[in-house]
């Protein structure tokens, strides 16, 4: 069951891997929700901002300069890498703990292991299941867009539990022991953990009520962390075969899509807006609350407001699929897992390397691949503003992730071992970055 839930939110992320980061693209698709919030209003015909004052400035040859450096786009920027960096540790601090189960001789540490490793036939097969959930949500959008909005509902309310967990038993801890508390069939489940389940019922329920966009985003951060620190890529192999894959799909799905099936697959996908299930329910039952209950947009995707034309009638919106997180955070995971394994080999052989004064020696894989995932994102949004038109993040993430990794690797003399063999579990809780 575990395995299935697992592949589901790949299939999520996947599903929603392009970036949108010219915001005009998606104006349309967010004004209606935005209306039934009432952060837009109606006036006459024209779009109006409740905020009367705007300060603009001069921009002249330099409009390019000021839409790259939009707040949306920041914002984008920092909450991915900052999602990445949490999900990574949270991984290696959770392969910790399960370390020391398997040393204090816990029976069920083995059986009950907390991560899902991709094989190879997986990341083979990966892309080929998202294509046909793609188009499945594509045809059948308009017919299944209620069973769509309850499964995600559910597994955003998961995940979201597993972010705000270590939260739960920080303020449990002064007050309350980890014993589990046994719910018959359900399962057994410490203080912490019903604590983190109940505030993420609340989170998603509010979301569902309200279809608010920074619901969505933390609904969306929630599936971010939680498939980055469950999931596991054994090998560089394993994840360059994962990685070109994705690539692939995000470019056809992107880029040639339109040719096939008249509509851009990939953005028509990751902007459609489900009718609300409790809006279904009270307009069945002549409720009067119906007519105030907003469609949702599933939280497979983060996005901004711009901040860039505040005078203007058209809102801007920055998105990025939660693909263009997850898939080069699993990277990210796996050389922070074995940037910890060397470190803990060499401390323990007292072997230094051979070229101690050369930079390169110095630079963990995990910073160089951090480096080069930032650089992607930005060459994505100057790609997006150039051709102003939604571009496959994917197509720019996985050269600046995995071709600095891969170059480091040969230099060091890792490369072989990177690629073929699975590491051993790290032992060391937390290592300087």
């Amino acid at each position: 069951m575990r395995i299935v839930v697992v592949f589901c939110l790949l299939h999520l992320a996947v599903g929603h891997d392009t970036v949108v980061a010219n915001p005009d693209i998606v104006v349309s698709e967010f004004h209606g929700n935005l209306m039934q919030q009432g952060i837009i209003k109606q006036d006459g015909g024209n779009i109006v901002k409740e905020i009367p004052i705007a300060v603009s400035f001069p921009r002249g040859n330099y409009q390019w300069f000021f839409s790259f450096m939009d707040s949306s786009r920041i914002s984008t920027f920092v909450i991915a890498i900052l999602l990445i960096v949490y999900g990574s540790f949270r991984s290696l601090n959770m392969e910790h703990e399960q370390n020391n189960r398997e040393k204090s001789n816990d029976i069920l540490a083995n059986e009950n292991s907390t991560f899902q490793t991709i094989d190879t036939t997986q990341a083979i097969c990966l892309p080929i299941g998202a294509s046909v959930s793609l188009l499945i949500m594509f045809f059948f959008f308009n017919s299944m867009q209620v069973v769509f909005a309850i499964c995600t509902a559910v597994l955003a309310a998961s995940a979201f539990a597993f972010l705000m967990l270590p939260m739960c038993q920080y303020l449990l801890r002064p007050c309350s022991s980890n014993n589990k508390l046994s719910f018959g069939f359900c399962g057994r489940f410490t203080p912490a953990e019903l604590l983190s389940l109940s505030m993420s019922i609340l989170f998603v329920s509010v979301w569902v009520f309200t279809g608010h966009w920074l619901l969505m985003d933390a609904l969306s951060m929630g599936l971010c962390v939680s498939m980055i620190a469950l999931l596991r890529l054994p090998s560089l192999k394993v994840s360059c075969l994962l990685l070109s894959g994705l690539l692939i799909y995000d470019v056809f799905w992107v880029f040639f899509s339109s040719y096939l099936f008249n509509a851009n697959v990939m953005v028509q996908v990751a902007t459609a807006q489900a009718d609300n299930p409790v809006g279904i329910l009270a307009r069945k039952f002549n409720f009067a609350v119906a007519k105030d209950i907003p469609q949702l947009s599933l939280p497979g995707k983060l996005v901004f407001p711009s901040s860039f034309e505040p005078g203007s009638s058209n809102d801007r919106f920055s998105m990025l699929g939660m693909g263009d997180i997850v898939m080069p955070g699993l990277l990210l995971c796996f050389v922070l897992r074995y940037d910890n394994y060397k470190k803990r080999k060499l401390e323990g052989e007292s072997y230094a390397p051979s070229s101690p004064s050369n930079l390169i020696y110095r630079v963990r894989y995990f910073h160089c691949t951090l480096i080069g995932y930032f650089i992607g994102l930005v060459t994505a949004t100057v790609a997006s503003e150039i051709n102003s038109s939604a571009q496959p993040a994917l197509l720019y993430l996985v050269p600046f992730t995995l071709l600095p990794l891969v170059t480091m690797a040969y230099i060091k003399g890792d490369l072989k071992q990177m690629w073929n063999s699975p590491f051993k579990v790290v032992t060391q809780r937390f290592i300087e970055v």
